[in-house]
Parts: structure tokens; C-alpha cells; sequence
């Protein structure tokens, strides 16, 4: 598991000249308020839930920087796209998966701040768009597939990485939306947008969302062992 990380991690040092999500100042502010209306309340509730599992469980501690590191490096690992944005895996399904798509909402926008910050991913205008698309929308979607599969009675592994291929597609579904809402074509509105930025999106976010899916398998894996617990009890604990 390690190994696998430090080649992760390498690829990621390989991407850093050239990587960012929605860029700071790309979007209009009336649309970067409007996004940031649209994530503050599932932050704030990820944050009570958080703080209750916590209490619950020191060892939701562990196990929530785990995710919230692996979160980190695969949203980190980007490919140029459109203009002002970029393909890159997201780690969103796999949180959401293990705590639900409250906590990973407070997971995945702290990330993205720390990325702002630190690595001029994105920004601070951005981040309420960026944080709706990837931390609230891929985690609500990559949660409701993954207990969907399990009613299913499907595998673990393929529930795992059904969740973090649906999440990361999600993500940039939305991504296409925002941009066509603040850019409409002057051929085709914003439908004519949504299918522009999509249609880009698509080529370099199905193989990054198959890459997102493998390696959530493991770091699935990984982490039950740590919980030694299956997953049904993890999350119905976390949820009560």
C-alpha cells in the first residue's frame, strides 16, 4: 500500500507547474456568491457531525485524516483542460463511501482550501463552486451509489469503485454546468456550453475516474483493516 502512494505522490510532483480547479477570479462574482450560498450549509453540518464522531470514536480521527490525506493527493493529480479548469481525480467517493456525503463535504472543501492556499489550485472565489462540485455533489452521488450497490448485495470492491467513478464524473457534470451558466455560447446558450465544456471534460475524466476506482478499492481496503470492522457497521454507526 505504501509503494503505491509513493508513486502516486511522484506523479503528483510531476503535475504541480500546471495544475488548478476552476481559477481564481475565472468566475463572475455574482456566481461565485451564489455557489458559495449553495456549500456553506453542508459544511456546516459536516462540521457538527464531525465533531459528534469525534466523541463517538477517537479513532474517527485516524481514520478521518486517512481520507482525508488520500482525498488530498488524487484531487492534486491534474491534467489542463478547458480554459480555466482541469481534469484530475477527486477521492470523494471513497470518503463518502466510509462517513457520508455531509462529512465529506467539510473533508473535500478543506482540501481545496488548503490547495488554494498553499498550491494556487483554485482560489478563494472559486471555492464555494469548486466545493459544490466535487466535495457536496461527488459525495452525495458517490454515497447513494455505494449503499445502493450494498442493497444490491453487490461486492464490496465493485460498490467501492462504482462510487468513486460515479462521484468523480459527477463532479465535472457540475463543473460543465457552472462554467456554461457563467459562459453561455452565443451558439446555444447554455446547453450549447454545457455540451462544449463537456464534451472536453469527457476525453481525460473517464480513464481518471477508472485510475480513482482502483485505487479506492485499496484504500478501502486499507482502512477496514484499521477499523477492523466491515463496512455496514462503519457506516450505520456513523449515521445514528
Amino acid at each position: 500500500m505504501h509503494k503505491l502512494f509513493i508513486l502516486v505522490s511522484l506523479f503528483i510532483y510531476s503535475t504541480f507547474g500546471f495544475s488548478m480547479h476552476i481559477a481564481e477570479g475565472f468566475l463572475p462574482i455574482s456566481w461565485s456568491l451564489f455557489w458559495y450560498a449553495l456549500m456553506l450549509p453542508f459544511v456546516m453540518i459536516g462540521i457538527r457531525k464531525i465533531s459528534s464522531l469525534f466523541e463517538k470514536d477517537k479513532r474517527n480521527l485516524i481514520s478521518i485524516s486517512f481520507v482525508t490525506g488520500f482525498v488530498f493527493v488524487l484531487s492534486a493529480l491534474k491534467i489542463p483542460s478547458v480554459t480555466g479548469s482541469c481534469s484530475h481525480p477527486t477521492g470523494v467517493g471513497f470518503g463518502a463511501a466510509i462517513y457520508g456525503p455531509f462529512v465529506t463535504s467539510v473533508i473535500g472543501t478543506v482540501v481545496l482550501l488548503f490547495q488554494a492556499l498553499l498550491l494556487a489550485h483554485g482560489g478563494i472565489t472559486t471555492l464555494g463552486a469548486n466545493a459544490f462540485s466535487m466535495a457536496i455533489v461527488g459525495g452525495i452521488v458517490g454515497y447513494s451509489t455505494f449503499r445502493l450497490l450494498k442493497k444490491l448485495k453487490a461486492k464490496d470492491s465493485f460498490s467501492i469503485f462504482s462510487a468513486a467513478f460515479l462521484a468523480d464524473f459527477s463532479t465535472y457534470v457540475v463543473t460543465s454546468l457552472q462554467l456554461a451558466l457563467a459562459f453561455p455560447s452565443k451558439e446555444g446558450g447554455i446547453l450549447g456550453s454545457f455540451l462544449k465544456f463537456g464534451s472536453v471534460f469527457i476525453v481525460t475524466q473517464i480513464p481518471l475516474a477508472i485510475f480513482e476506482g482502483i485505487l479506492s478499492i485499496f484504500a478501502y481496503r486499507f482502512l477496514l483493516q484499521y477499523l477492523n470492522q466491515n463496512v455496514e457497521s462503519v457506516v450505520i454507526k456513523h449515521e445514528n
